[in-house]
């Protein structure tokens, strides 16, 4: 089964104020296309309120496999909360076997079905209910390509990798991932290095390590690009690939008051029993877990 990454929107976010000069009136035009080609409000209108008033704000993030006549699975999925108050980004993965009911649908399933039964608005529904019904304000969706494109758009990114281990043929490139920082130059090396789940002992737990590292890779690199041809790669890239009830308005409002979120980074992968139901492999995440969780995000939104 094919492995999927999201990018956040904060790669769109940051080309705005690392601009300056005569770029900016050029950038601020472009990024205000590109925002209106990306809205849309499949899963809700989106707590627009809640940003112009600069309160934490609670975002799903969607990694998906879109094909034609095809919705795909939301095999990546995050929970992210800004809070500009503590200048803290919190990302929960809750992985892809988790089993949960499918809100809408009635039925315990995996919680990335929610996505190909019912859309975004049930995939929404489904995550909020599982981390202990709380809403989401936004939601931002992002196609597998969209993460290649970005990656070639930046210039490639660098990461810490653990492990050492040539690539699963994916891409046929015979691509040698070494221990240690090294630089994924291309988007078909960056997919490889956030595909791999066989060769990693963590499986799933440590794929969504990596992609949440090359997801804070890229959006680092795109905030200290200062080429225009850059710029226009990653409106490009992510213009056609990323969906989001998030406005340009909203967008102005988190360059302006939630940028320094950057600060401080939590990353939390939601932990559970492997266990296999009906011959179906599920993961079984236990009600002390699933409070935690709720914990977690609920203490970023009341701070």
């Amino acid at each position: 089964m094919k492995k999927k990454i999201l990018l956040t929107i904060g790669s769109l976010i940051v080309v705005l104020f690392a601009a300056g000069g005569a770029y900016v009136w050029w950038l601020y035009h472009s990024v205000a296309s590109t925002a209106g080609n990306m809205y849309e409000d499949q899963g809700g209108k989106g707590n627009h309120e809640a940003i112009s008033k600069k309160k934490p704000v609670n975002i799903l993030l969607l990694g998906v496999d879109e094909r034609q006549n095809d919705r795909g699975r939301s095999d990546t999925i995050i929970a992210m909360t800004l809070n500009p108050q503590t200048k803290t980004m919190q990302m929960i993965s809750i992985p892809r076997d988790t089993r949960t009911e499918l809100v809408g649908r009635g039925t315990m399933d995996k919680i990335n079905a929610a996505y190909a039964y019912g859309g975004t608005k049930m995939a929404m529904n489904t995550v909020s209910h599982f981390i202990g019904d709380i809403p989401f304000d936004f939601y931002v969706r992002i196609n597998m390509e969209g993460m290649s494109a970005l990656v070639d758009a930046v210039g490639g990114v660098t990461v810490n990798n653990k492990l050492d281990w040539y690539d699963e043929g994916y891409y046929k490139k015979g691509y040698h991932y070494q221990r240690g920082e090294i630089n994924l130059d291309s988007g078909a090396k960056a997919m490889g290095y956030v595909r791999m789940r066989h060769l990693d002992p963590q499986g799933d737990f440590g794929r969504n390590e990596r992609q949440r590292q090359v997801i804070m890779a890229v959006v680092n690199k795109a905030a200290s690009i200062s080429s225009v041809s850059r710029f226009t790669n990653i409106l490009d890239a992510v213009g056609g690939n990323v969906k989001t009830n998030l406005n340009f308005d909203d967008m102005k409002d988190l360059v302006l008051n939630y940028r320094d979120a950057r600060q401080n980074t939590v990353n939390y992968e939601v932990k559970g029993q492997g266990q296999k139901i009906n011959g179906i492999y599920y993961l079984v995440v236990g009600d002390a877990e699933k409070q935690r969780v709720h914990y977690m995000v609920q203490e970023q939104l009341n701070h």
